[in-house]
């Protein structure tokens, strides 16, 4: 088992009371679960987001921590925290990185896989 490691697992959903689709304006919710699945404590530190929407316009994003948290993980331990974004189009996706620091001073970077945001299939 590595000593640095994090897994990502990601839930998204299209918020339709907060989008006006007559104004290109599509908003989603993601929920993220952060779990150290390395052996030795490590704290989130920072992120980076590349988002991108249907005609590929692409925004970078970089913050301290998650929704104002820097989470300190022990080994098996998780962060589960919902954010959201708005797209122009009704598709786009989202990958990116969490900076990590262990408590041995051992930084390292924690792959967030790409996930997709779209709309709900409708059936007519």
């Amino acid at each position: 088992m590595p000593a640095y490691e994090f897994s990502v697992s990601v839930r998204t959903r299209y918020i339709a009371e907060q989008s006006d689709p007559d104004r290109s304006h599509f908003v989603f919710a993601y929920t993220i679960t952060i779990r150290n699945t390395g052996t030795v404590t490590a704290q989130l530190i920072s992120r980076h987001w590349i988002i991108v929407d249907a005609n590929n316009r692409v925004e970078e994003v970089r913050g301290l921590g998650v929704v104002g948290h820097q989470p300190l993980l022990k080994p098996g331990e998780h962060f589960e925290y919902t954010s959201g974004t708005a797209l122009t189009t009704p598709q786009g996706s989202m990958t990116g990185n969490y900076f990590c620091v262990a408590e041995d001073g051992e930084r390292f970077e924690v792959k967030i896989p790409e996930f997709i945001l779209s709309l709900p299939r409708t059936l007519h």
